[in-house]
């Protein structure tokens, strides 16, 4: 008797579910598109089904037919190239869009264009606005020289100003600021951070890494408001250039910006929100460990500094500088600190990302990543370092030994690549940027941007792997050429790779049936035109979560 109550069920069941089959429609479908999934079961296809938020099927303009109802909002991409949405490894969010509303001094030329466009700017502001931001670059001028307050307290008599160069490792700052932040001749230094002065001891108002401090203490918080403006900024601009996912390295405490925009419907990203390595206690307390939130809001994950930059001098190797003899770069900590606070933070279970730039800062955190290995336990935990960017020859076979993430930014590269010979002999500069070899012995790479610091565009990042063209054009083959990848390696380093880092492989960073709806269309299929013009690529579409978030006009 229950063997044939069990078959009436499952006879039932069929029907209902034929009837499911063929009244299911999709909310939105793409027909007639180059879709490369960057899923190697399934390559390519022509045309994607979303119900929902999820992807339903892939394949054929006809297997996606029947999926096609009234309501149906169908895409004709018209044969252009369809990609996974990026995924950026590493991002400044809500810096990145008070930015924009800020100086733009990254392509400055001159010290007089620099003091320029702060006049211009500053005649703009209500007296007592600080003037932040502006990006700039002194390795554009000639002589390269370090700016100074003097040269702009002229122009900002009434605005205290603290503007950082493009790597955030140093800032300016006028006479102003420096007096509403009483710094003096007689202000020391602190341990990880340089303020530079003058031959009588005074300060010229650049402060190096963690001697910013001492300004931005000084500096007014923004309101919860003027955060709120600046992530619809940057949530905008982002999904403009294709980005439906960032890393924020800086999220911190302002987890509940991004709350509140979700609420609101506005947020078209989806967000990781990195806090500093020093707060791991703070969720300890509350029980998150990593990986924790939703599908469009996560945390768990920890960042710390072990140096500073190439461009402000403070990275940190084992021999000098060639144009600063007299330095080697600093540890913006002891080890020690950070060795305890990063096996403190894994064996809580949260997910640990070390900035490191120099060669030796990335010996001294592979080693540590090592100990925590030893001391803690064999799991998948998925240490990261931020930058990788100089290595020695066996710390690129330790990023695959010891499976820790290369979390890069490959458009420093064709930045850096300008001017990084005047600070490292050759040696040194074969294992800057080794996406090659990296590949090679096995790590993974998630690709990003540092935005604020690099421009969000990842078709620049990706002719940056690709060509290795630096800035000044004066590199046409490639800077270290041998370090170059190909189109594939450098998108699935900005989809696959980036996903993989923050443990959301499964959801994200591939068009397969179950993950999430996101995607872009290009302008030009990058994997068949000359590398060279991917630089001028668009962004026709961006669909994050189902929805189609930008369309250009």
């Amino acid at each position: 008797m229950n063997k044939i109550i069990a078959i009436f069920f499952v006879i039932v069941l069929f029907f209902q579910s034929q009837t499911f089959a063929q009244t299911l429609t999709a909310d939105l479908v793409i027909i007639n598109a180059n879709v490369r999934t960057m899923d190697k079961t399934k390559p390519n296809a022509e045309s994607i089904a979303v119900i929902g938020n999820k992807i339903v099927a892939i394949g054929s303009n006809a297997e996606t037919k029947s999926l096609i109802g009234k309501n149906t909002k169908v895409i004709d991409a018209q044969g252009k190239l369809v990609l996974p949405g990026f995924n950026d490894a590493h991002v400044h969010f809500l810096d990145g869009g008070a930015g924009l509303a800020s100086v733009d001094l990254r392509d400055a030329k001159t010290p007089q264009e620099f003091v320029q466009r702060i006049a211009d700017f500053a005649k703009k502001l209500p007296k007592g606005r600080w003037i932040l931001n502006g990006n700039w670059d002194h390795e554009n001028w000639t002589p390269n020289n370090l700016p100074t307050a003097a040269m702009i307290d002229a122009v900002t008599p009434d605005n205290p100003v603290f503007i950082n160069r493009l790597d955030g490792h140093m800032s300016l700052a006028n006479s102003l600021a420096m007096k509403l932040a009483k710094v003096d001749k007689n202000t020391k230094d602190v341990e990880g951070g340089v303020i530079v002065r003058d031959s009588n001891g005074n300060p010229t108002g650049i402060f190096k890494d963690n001697a910013q401090s001492y300004i931005y203490q000084a500096i007014p918080d923004m309101s919860f408001e003027q955060k709120m403006e600046a992530l619809e900024t940057a949530t905008n601009y982002a999904a403009s250039l294709g980005v439906t996912s960032v890393q924020d390295m800086s999220a911190g405490t302002d987890v509940g910006v991004y709350q509140e925009m979700i609420r609101q419907g506005k947020l078209k990203t989806r967000i990781f929100a990195v806090s500093p390595l020093g707060d791991w206690q703070r969720w300890q307390r509350v029980g998150v460990t990593r990986n924790f939130g939703s599908e469009m809001l996560r945390v768990g994950g920890l960042k710390g500094f072990a140096d500073g930059s190439l461009g402000s001098t403070t990275a940190w190797f084992y021999k000098p500088y060639l144009d600063s003899p007299n330095t080697v770069g600093l540890p913006l900590s002891e080890m020690s600190v950070i060795r305890k606070q990063v096996l403190d933070a894994d064996k809580f279970g949260l997910q640990v990302m070390i900035h490191a730039i120099g060669d030796r800062a990335n010996d001294e955190i592979l080693k540590i990543y090592a100990d925590a290995e030893k001391e803690n336990g064999t799991r998948d935990r998925r240490f990261r370092i931020e930058h990788s960017q100089h290595l020695t020859p066996e710390a690129i076979k330790n990023f695959g030994k010891q499976k820790v993430v290369a979390s890069m930014q490959p458009f420093h590269c064709i930045d850096d690549g300008r001017w990084a010979f005047k600070r490292l002999d050759a040696e040194r500069l074969k294992g800057t940027y080794a996406f090659r070899s990296l590949l090679d012995n096995g790590a993974t790479l998630a690709f990003g941007t540092d935005w604020f610091v690099a421009p969000l565009n990842p078709m620049w990042g990706i002719y940056a792997a690709v060509t290795r063209r630096t800035l000044d054009n004066k590199n046409p083959n490639g800077w270290l050429p041998e370090q170059k990848i190909t189109v594939e390696e450098a998108v699935r380093a900005y989809t696959q790779g980036s996903a993989f880092a923050e443990f959301q492989e499964n959801a994200k960073g591939t068009i397969s049936v179950g993950k999430l709806a996101d995607f872009v269309i290009l302008s030009d299929d990058i994997f068949k035109i000359d590398p060279v013009k991917i630089w001028d690529v668009k962004v026709l579409q961006t669909i994050m979560d189902g929805k189609v978030v930008y369309q250009a006009k």
